[in-house]
């Protein structure tokens, strides 16, 4: 007879892999070793980074472009506590996480104590579930953990494998895949009181975020904003939702003061406000309580309840984006709106006060790079000024083609996204925005780029400071203190780990280096060298 029989690895790793799963990412460690060796025969390519934090935002670069919950693997101790970051950010993103941790056995944990921890009690409190394999519930546990990690609004979830449960072998059982739900759309006195007011408006305005990415309704939307002639803003994550050189866009809102100046008052102006799975995880103080729904009318369309109370609104649906704009499409024909033509005033002056002719400094370097780069260009940003300033400068012509850490801001987070998305689309151009004090945390993963044989192209800002935060203390009248460091040189650490490096400081330096390293079959380091204090009254 047939063995029918394998290791609780190898249904863990089959379960992934039927939930779409094709990569994983991490430093393996002699607890994890059944493990790796299972995601490996179940078809699920293991990735070696040089950090844990870094692997975990290469596999959401991934996740970006195929829509698989991302897989992180960490040994024991040291290893599970240097995902912490990634994790606690993949639960402020939305980024559907599955962190495998090795761990010691329970009666080997009697009387051993190396390295050993309480991982679950680490992991609980950033996670939406914390697992402990057992032998017969691996097939169980890994579905779980992917119907809960998947749940809008998405986010990680912990399994904590033992050495010995890995290995484990019990019979085989044929399980059935679990179904996500379908979409949900409003109906009965909500879904009539929105269609009422939709009729009604003249001056409608929307506010469109990372839930619509989520539900794959970017066409939905783009219908119904087109046919009710509603111009909208996005969150940074959402940007490229529809494409920014769209006439009824109005570009990216929450990181900016100059650009909320600008766009608050509109939102004041308008009769209608829509908030089209808004999450406001992103934005800052700003936008808290950006309308009053007591003066005006605002329909939130949202994948959970309001229990944030960042803002309020006078109608609340909980639905799915799309199902829920064609059921308000059905109230009545298309119509002129906005008659004074507020939202083009309002983009004129933020195209004004975001120049992008400046003969060089930052956005002279952003400017650049989005002309050399084509059209399907993917891109990357870390945290720091040079973000606030990319995002309302570099425009989108699809969704995810700008990827960032906006719910915590980590820093360093874009090189590895970088090659998490240039990994699992070669043949796409790939552009990662870094800070230089980003680059330095995270420049081991160039070699792991070498490594992996993909090419994209880091643009590092090289200005020597922590540049956002120098701002700040500066605004406040603080002594400098903790923000300067020497500078590096960024084109050499390129040429030292397996690719291309090279300093620009002038557009037409940095033409050139992008067209050579788009020619390239290796990564290449730009530096752009600016000026200290190059952001003052920038953003």
């Amino acid at each position: 007879m047939a063995d029918t029989s394998s290791r609780a690895a190898d249904k863990l790793a089959c379960r992934l892999y039927d939930a779409g799963c094709r990569y994983a990412f991490g430093m393996p460690g002699g607890e994890v070793l059944t493990l790796v060796d299972a995601l490996e025969k179940a078809g699920i390519r293991f990735v070696l980074a040089k950090h844990e934090n870094a692997a975990g935002f290469m596999g959401e670069g991934v996740h970006h472009v195929d829509g698989a919950p991302v897989v992180l693997v960490a040994t024991v101790g040291p290893g599970a506590l240097n995902c912490v970051n990634v994790v606690a950010n993949a639960e402020q993103d939305r980024v559907p996480l599955i962190v495998l941790t090795g761990c010691v056995d329970s009666e080997e944990e009697l009387t051993y104590t190396h390295q050993v921890l309480d991982h679950q009690a680490v992991y609980r409190p950033i996670t939406r579930a914390s697992f402990r394999l057992t032998a017969d519930s691996a097939d169980v546990v890994a579905d779980k953990a992917v119907a809960i990690a998947t749940t809008p609004r998405c986010g990680p979830v912990h399994i904590d494998v033992p050495i010995g449960v890995a290995d484990a072998v019990r019979p085989d059982r044929d399980l059935p895949q679990a179904q996500p739900p379908g979409p949900v759309a409003p109906a009965g006195g909500v879904l009539a009181q929105a269609r009422e007011w939709l009729a009604a408006a003249r001056k409608p305005l929307a506010v469109v975020g990372l839930d619509v990415l989520n539900d794959r309704s970017e066409t939905v939307l783009r219908a119904f904003l087109e046919h009710f002639s509603i111009p909208f803003v996005t969150t940074y994550k959402a940007k490229g939702v529809l494409r920014e050189d769209h006439p009824l866009c109005l570009g990216a809102a929450g990181l900016s003061p100059k650009a909320d100046g600008i766009l608050m008052p509109l939102l004041g102006e308008a009769d209608l406000l829509v908030a089209i799975g808004y999450d406001p995880i992103e934005m800052r103080t700003g936008w808290r309580d950006p309308w009053d729904p007591r003066q005006q009318r605002v329909i939130d369309i949202s994948a959970v309840p309001n229990t944030h109370f960042m803002h309020q609104a006078t109608l609340n649906i909980v639905a799915e984006t799309g199902a829920t704009l064609e059921a308000l499409a059905e109230c009545g024909p298309a119509r002129d709106t906005w008659a004074n033509g507020e939202p083009d005033s309002a983009k004129a002056k933020l195209t004004k006060i975001f120049a992008r002719d400046e003969d060089w400094g930052p956005a002279a370097v952003i400017a650049e790079t989005r002309a050399v780069m084509p059209e399907g260009t993917l891109a990357s940003v870390d945290s720091g000024a040079h973000r606030i300033l990319l995002s309302q400068i570099w425009e989108c012509d699809a969704p995810r083609s700008l990827i960032q850490s906006t719910g915590l801001c980590t820093m360093g987070c874009a090189v590895p996204m970088a090659i998490g998305l240039k990994l699992v689309q070669p043949d796409v151009p790939v552009v990662g925005f870094t800070g230089d004090a980003g680059m330095l945390m995270v420049a081991g993963e160039l070699s792991t780029a070498a490594e992996l044989d993909v090419a994209p192209i880091f643009v590092v800002f090289v200005d020597a400071s922590l540049a956002l935060i120098e701002l700040k203390q500066r605004q406040r009248q603080l002594s400098n203190a903790g923000v300067d460091f020497a500078r590096h040189d960024f084109a050499a650490l390129g040429h030292a780990l397996g690719g291309n490096g090279v300093r620009v400081s002038s557009r037409v330096e940095l033409r050139a280096a992008l067209q050579d390293a788009m020619a390239s079959e290796q990564f290449t380091v730009i530096a752009a060298e600016i000026e200290r204090e190059a952001y003052n009254d920038r953003f």
